[in-house]
Formats: structure tokens, sequence, C-alpha cells
């Protein structure tokens, strides 16, 4: 497959992450007069981290939305939020990580900085990648499972932990408010420590905290077996040269399987491939193809 070819497919993956981030995000008087955003697409959940806070998010955050809807004086099971997400998650399973996630986006775009990458030894890398489940466990599940008895929600995760919140929301109301700046304390400084940490890591290792850390990334994964939107790899025509797997930002073993939980579908092995043996959309898988769990 020609490189013009090759790298127009990565532009139009690059083109439907940016009309994402801007469909998201907006608003931009928000960041002009460090205002937050109130009109009526705010009690709309989008399908990623994307902090209610942020000066131009037009959308509400689905983690943040689940502890407004247990915290509040008239706490209420959030059935449209959970309900909204296995939707996402049924039709598009991780390609929400790989397509629309801004945070993603700026892991991508850090990615491509010119500083040496580091690939994690496969023995440190699997086990870690188990993480994100106990962070949606610990700072999500059961703190919404114990507001739902008592009333009373902990955004533990949005509180202590998310490096999107604070990049999309913390910096750009600090920046823009000299009162806030002076309130600001030991946990600002704390998540700013953490946000400073994914970055970094980002330059070197491709897409860390979509790897390791986000909670929406476990919970999608738990449906990339069965989603609409999925990849194929045809076995007859593999040649097992594992070009896809250089440039999978998971790092996949693409030959291995494509349908479990780490694959974000974002395309990116199926330019490389000189045999045409990988596809990917909405339609079901030709005859003759297989797919099978990625380790």
């Amino acid at each position: 497959m020609s490189g013009v070819h090759r790298n127009r497919i990565i532009s139009a993956q690059r083109i439907v992450q940016l009309v994402a981030a801007a469909a998201f995000n907006g608003y931009a008087l928000g960041f002009q007069k460090g205002k937050i955003f109130t009109g009526g697409t705010k009690a709309v959940c989008v399908p990623v981290l994307n902090c209610y806070s942020c000066p131009g998010a037009l959308g509400a955050c689905p983690i943040g939305a689940l502890q407004t809807a247990l915290g509040g004086v008239k706490s209420h099971f959030p059935f449209y939020v959970l309900g909204l997400l296995m939707l996402f998650g049924v039709v598009l399973g991780r390609a929400v990580c790989g397509l629309l996630c801004p945070f993603g986006l700026v892991q991508d775009l850090l990615h491509k900085l010119p500083v040496p990458k580091a690939a994690v030894p496969r023995r440190i890398d699997r086990p870690a990648r188990y993480l994100k489940y106990g962070v949606l466990l610990l700072t999500i599940l059961l703190p919404v499972l114990a507001a739902a008895g008592t009333g009373v929600g902990s955004p533990y995760f949005c509180q202590y932990l998310c490096p999107a919140g604070t990049l999309e929301g913390g910096i750009p109301l600090l920046l823009a408010d000299p009162v806030l700046r002076g309130l600001a304390g030991w946990l600002f400084r704390w998540k700013a420590l953490v946000l400073a940490a994914v970055l970094a890591a980002a330059a070197v290792i491709h897409r860390p905290f979509c790897r390791y850390l986000c909670p929406l990334g476990a919970f999608y994964a738990l449906f990339n077996r069965f989603s609409f939107y999925r990849l194929s790899l045809d076995t007859d025509k593999c040649v097992g040269c594992g070009r896809c797997e250089r440039v999978c930002p998971m790092a996949v073993e693409v030959t291995k399987g494509l349908d479990g939980g780490e694959c974000i579908r974002c395309g990116a092995c199926r330019p490389v491939c000189p045999t045409g043996a990988i596809d990917i959309g909405f339609s079901p898988e030709p005859k003759g193809r297989q797919t099978g769990e990625a380790r």
C-alpha cells in the first residue's frame, strides 16, 4: 500500500479526532471569558472524559454525571448515564477511545515529539493493564454503589486522579481567574503532578493513560468482543510480517486477535498491512475472515 494512501487514511482518523474534540469542547467564548458554559447541552453526557468545568465543554462528563446524579439532594440511580455508555460500548466498543476521546488525541500528538521512545517490557505491561479495571472499581463503581444506598457520592476519580479534568478544566480556569489561583492548594498541586507524569509518559510510551489508568477505557473494553464496529483479520492473507503490531499504539498482538479489550479500533494497523488482510467497519465479518482474542 502506497505511503500516500497510508497517510490519507491516518489523516482521516486525525480529522475524526479533531472534529470530536471541537464538538465536545467548542464553546470558544468560555476560554476567552474564563466562564463555564451552562447551556442546555450541558445536561447531555458525552461518551468520553470531558471535564464539566472545562470552559469550552458543551456536554457533561459521564463520570461526573454519575456522581452528580447520586450525590444530589434527591439522589437517583443514573440509568440514563449508564445506558448511554452501554449504547456507545455496544456500537463502538473502544473505538470511542481511538476516535472520539480528546485526551487520547493529546496523547497521540505528544507521542509525535522527537524524543526517545520506550517499549514497556511484557512482564510489566500485561499485568499493569489491569490497573484501569481497579481504578474503575475503586474510584467509580464502588462509590456509585455506596452512594446509591446512602445518597452521598464521593467523586474520587474526578477529585484525585483525572488528568483530563486538570488539563481541560483546572488549568484554564486558574489561568483566567486570579482568585482561583490564590485558592489552589495541595489537591491541585497533586493533580497537576499526575497530569505532568501522564503527559511526560505519553511522549515516550504511546497512550499510557489509555493502557493503564482510564476507567472509561476499562468500561468500553468489556464491550469490545461484541461491538458492531470492529476489526477483522484474514488469516489466509496475513503473511506474519508484524508491521501492524509495530505501529499499534496499544501494543496489541494483532496477528493473535483483534477483539480483546485493548484494541481501540484506531485503524493504524490497516494501512500498513502489505496484503490488505485487516478490515475495519460496521459491516458483518466477511466469509473466511477470523477474529480472535487480543492478548
